[in-house]
């Protein structure tokens, strides 16, 4: 007999709860349930479920918020969280994702949807259980606290930041559009703008320049972005 995948699902309005239990049940999934952040906590601290879904606006604190702590605690850190929520605007988007969310809905949602993203958020995030290091031109970045480190000089990279570079690094010498980068790093679920993209290369590009990293990470004119394995030798 197979192990139900179990979830929790954080989320106040009993009746969007209901809603979620039924679609989330007839998929096969265990369902727990609190109405609230102190809630959330009790039922985390008791035992990890397999997959969060997580409201923003909560009676007693903002699941955002929230967020990023789970993120900061080695136990949690990789646990796969699916923020639904009202709060629709972009920046909204960009905050839940930068707080470490891995996918963003906003309400109303489609059930099926919801189960599809989940499932997808699921496969994605089973790799990342097991905590290993990139080495690179005697740099080091570290996936268990999310740090860029060479010699003594240490820094620590926002999720998004995180994943845009082990992407990039992983795969070296390769451009991609825009488009990709948002399906490859930021899942093909999300929906937020190709210029996104640049807001984060941005950000990465600032931290790349304290370890003499940034001409490395490539604007390919007419395409996009590559990392270069290599830089090109300077002319005599």
């Amino acid at each position: 007999m197979s192990i139900q995948p179990s979830v929790l699902i954080v989320e106040d309005e009993a009746d969007i709860t209901e809603l979620l239990r039924f679609a989330l049940q007839r998929a096969g999934f265990e369902v727990r349930t609190a109405q609230s952040l102190s809630e959330a906590q009790q039922s985390l601290k008791a035992v990890l479920p397999q997959v969060v879904v997580l409201d923003w606006m909560l009676p007693d604190g903002d699941g955002a918020t929230w967020l990023k702590t789970l993120r900061a605690d080695e136990r949690s850190r990789h646990l796969p969280i699916l923020m639904l929520t009202a709060r629709a605007q972009e920046t909204d988007k960009l905050q839940g994702l930068d707080n470490g969310a891995d996918d963003y809905m906003t309400k109303p949602f489609s059930p099926k949807e919801l189960v599809a993203r989940i499932n997808s958020i699921m496969r994605r995030s089973a790799p990342q259980h097991v905590a290993t290091s990139t080495t690179f031109k005697d740099c080091v970045l570290h996936d268990d606290d999310l740090a860029l480190q060479k010699g003594g000089v240490r820094e620590t990279l926002g999720n998004t930041e995180f994943k845009l570079l082990k992407y990039l690094l992983t795969h070296p010498d390769k451009s991609y559009t825009r488009n990709q980068l948002l399906d490859f790093v930021w899942g093909d679920h999300v929906y937020i703008e190709e210029r996104t993209v640049d807001v984060h290369v941005l950000r990465l590009r600032k931290i790349l320049q304290r370890f003499e990293l940034e001409a490395y990470l490539e604007t390919v004119r007419g395409v996009g972005y590559r990392w270069r394995s290599t830089l090109p030798s300077s002319p005599n």
